[in-house]
C-alpha cells in the first residue's frame, strides 16, 4: 500500500493571510525587518562610502553618456541612470539595493514556508542565513550588478515555485518580466528561459498557458538581444550581443595555448594568427611554473592582466579616448578574439577539457571572493567620473578597514561546497531510500525544477564564464535551502518508520511501513 506524504499548505490560505495573521509567520517579518534596518545602519558607519571597482567605473560612465550598449550588460547601468535622476546620493543607491535584496530573499523565504511548511529548526536556520549575513551587506555596497541581479533572481525563482505549485495566468506575465529585467543585468540569466519552460511544463495549467509561458520568457529576452544587436551595429556597425563574448572566448582558450601545439597557418584570418604569435612569445615568456599560477588565478587572467595576449593586441590597434570609443573597441577586438577562441576550442577540445573546464569546475565548488577580499581595490581614492556622479566633494574613500571583510566572507566558499556536498548527498539519501515519489506535490515539484536551474547553473558557469562567489550568491541559497528541505523530510519519514516497524509491530504495520 502507497501513502503519500502531504505537507503542502493550506489551500483556503491566501499568501499574505499567511505571512501577516499567523503570529509566528508576522514575528519572522517583524524581526526581519528590524535587524535589516539596524545591520544596514551599522554597516553603513562602518563603510561610510559604497565599494568599488573596473566594472563600477564602466557603468558609471555608460550610465553618463546614456548608451545602449556596454562592455557589460546595460540594465545596470539604465538603473544607475534612473536613480541618478531622482537622487545623486550614493546612500540611497546602496540602500535601494540591500532593502531590494532583503525584500526579495524574504519573499521567497515565506514561499517556502508556505509550500513545504518546514519545522522550526529548519525554518530557524534558513532565517539566521538570510536575514543575519554580512555577505548581504558587503554585496549591496558594490556600485555593481550582484545585487540587483540577486534580487530579481530570488523573485523569479520564487515565483516559478509559484507556477508548479500554485499557477495563475498573471504568472506568464510576472516571471517573463522577472527573467527580462535580469537578463538586461547580467547575461548569466542566459539560462533562465529554460529553467522557466521547465516550470511551466511541470505545472498544472493547460496546454496553451504552459506553452504560452515557456514562450513569453524567449521571447523577451530575444527582443532585447534584438535591441542589444541593433545598438552595436548603430555605434559600431556590428551585430553583435555583446563586446564581451568575444573576450570571454578567447580568454577561455587561452587557458589551452600553453599546452597544445598549433599550426599557425590554419588559422582564419591574419588577425588570428597575429594573435597567436603574441600568445605563443607570451607562454614561451614564462617562468615554468607559470600553469600553477594560472590554475590559482580566478579563469580570467588573459581578460585582465594588461601582459596578456588580448590586451596586447587590443591595446597594439586601439586607442580609445573615451567610455564611448572604448566599447567600440571591444566590440571590434572581439570579432578577432572570438574567431581564434572558438578555433582553439573546436580544434583541441580535450585540452580544452583538461586545462579550462576541470578549473572551472573548481572554481565553481570553491568560487573565489575575488574583488569581495578588498574594499575599493585596497585605493583610497575613486576616478573623477565617479567623484562626479554620486557628488563626492573629494575623490577621497574610506572604511573602518580594507581587508577585514576578507576574514568575515572566508568561509563562504567553503559553505558554498558544503551546500554543494549536502545537495547532492540528499538526493542519493532520498533515491536510496525510494522516497521520491511519497513526496508530497509540492516538494517533489520544487526539488525538480531548482535542480534543473542547478545543473543548467552548473554547465553555464564551468562552459563559459569566470566563477566567483559573487556571481554564486543567488544559487548559494537555493542550494542551501533545499537540502535542508529535503533533509527533514528524509529524517521525519526514518523516524516514522522506525516507530512502526518496533517490537511487537504486527505483519500488516510492517508492510505499510514498507511500502
Amino acid at each position: 500500500m502507497n501513502q503519500k506524504i502531504i505537507s503542502g499548505p493550506d489551500p483556503g490560505q491566501s499568501f499574505i493571510h499567511f505571512i501577516l495573521f499567523e503570529k509566528k509567520n508576522r514575528s519572522y517579518l517583524l524581526v526581519a525587518g528590524a535587524a535589516t534596518v539596524v545591520q544596514f545602519i551599522v554597516f553603513k558607519l562602518l563603510y561610510p562610502y559604497p565599494d568599488f571597482f573596473s566594472d563600477s567605473w564602466s557603468y558609471i560612465s555608460a550610465a553618463s553618456a546614456n548608451l545602449d550598449i556596454n562592455i557589460w550588460p546595460i540594465g545596470y547601468s539604465k538603473f544607475l541612470m534612473a536613480f541618478h535622476s531622482l537622487t545623486h546620493s550614493d546612500i540611497a543607491v546602496v540602500a535601494f539595493q540591500y532593502f531590494f535584496l532583503e525584500f526579495s530573499t524574504l519573499y521567497l523565504f515565506f514561499t517556502l514556508l508556505y509550500f513545504y511548511t518546514p519545522s522550526r529548526t529548519t525554518k530557524n536556520i534558513l532565517f539566521i542565513f538570510l536575514f543575519f549575513n554580512p555577505l548581504f551587506l558587503y554585496l549591496s555596497n558594490y556600485i555593481n550588478s550582484d545585487p540587483l541581479f540577486a534580487g530579481l533572481s530570488l523573485c523569479w525563482i520564487g515565483e516559478l515555485l509559484w507556477i508548479v505549485n500554485r499557477p495563475r495566468p498573471y504568472h506568464i506575465l510576472s516571471q517573463a518580466i522577472l527573467l527580462f529585467l535580469a537578463f538586461t543585468v547580467r547575461h548569466n540569466a542566459l539560462y533562465y528561459p529554460f529553467v522557466a519552460a521547465i516550470a511551466f511544463a511541470i505545472s498544472r495549467e493547460r496546454l496553451w498557458v504552459k506553452l504560452a509561458g515557456a514562450a513569453s520568457g524567449f521571447v523577451l529576452a530575444g527582443l532585447f538581444v534584438i535591441h542589444e544587436q541593433d545598438a552595436a551595429y548603430q555605434m559600431y556597425g556590428l551585430k553583435q550581443f555583446s563586446p564581451m563574448s568575444g573576450w570571454l572566448l578567447a580568454n577561455n582558450a587561452l587557458y589551452i595555448r600553453g599546452q597544445i601545439h598549433v599550426d599557425s597557418s590554419q588559422l582564419p584570418s591574419a588577425e588570428t594568427k597575429e594573435l597567436d604569435r603574441l600568445s605563443r612569445k607570451f607562454y614561451s615568456d614564462q617562468p615554468s611554473d607559470f600553469h600553477e599560477y594560472l590554475a590559482a588565478y580566478v579563469a580570467n587572467f588573459f581578460i585582465r592582466e594588461p601582459s596578456a595576449p588580448l590586451k596586447q593586441y587590443f591595446s597594439q590597434h586601439y586607442r580609445p579616448k573615451d567610455n564611448h570609443e572604448n566599447v567600440k573597441a571591444w566590440g571590434q577586438a572581439s570579432v578577432v578574439f572570438s574567431e581564434y577562441g572558438k578555433y582553439l576550442i573546436k580544434n583541441y577540445p580535450i585540452a580544452f577539457t583538461r586545462y579550462f573546464i576541470l578549473l572551472n569546475t573548481k572554481n565553481y565548488f570553491f568560487p573565489p571572493l575575488e574583488k569581495l577580499e578588498v574594499y575599493n581595490l585596497g585605493e583610497d581614492d575613486v576616478p573623477a567620473n565617479v567623484q562626479d556622479w554620486f557628488d563626492f566633494k573629494t575623490p577621497n574613500v574610506s572604511a573602518i578597514s580594507k581587508d577585514m571583510q576578507a576574514s568575515i566572507l572566508s568561509p563562504f566558499p567553503y559553505l558554498f561546497f558544503f551546500a554543494n556536498v549536502l545537495f547532492i548527498g540528499s538526493l542519493i539519501w532520498l533515491f536510496a531510500k525510494g522516497q521520491y515519489h511519497l513526496m508530497a506535490r509540492e516538494l517533489r515539484t520544487g526539488l525538480f525544477l531548482v535542480s534543473g536551474f542547478l545543473i543548467a547553473n552548473f554547465c553555464f558557469c564551468v562552459f563559459t564564464t569566470i566563477i566567483v562567489l559573487r556571481y554564486q550568491f543567488f544559487p548559494l541559497i537555493i542550494t542551501l535551502a533545499f537540502p535542508l528541505l529535503l533533509i527533514e523530510y528524509l529524517d521525519k519519514k526514518e523516524t516514522e518508520n522506525k516507530k512502526v516497524v518496533s517490537p511487537g509491530t504486527d505483519s500488516v504495520n510492517l508492510e505499510l511501513s514498507q511500502a
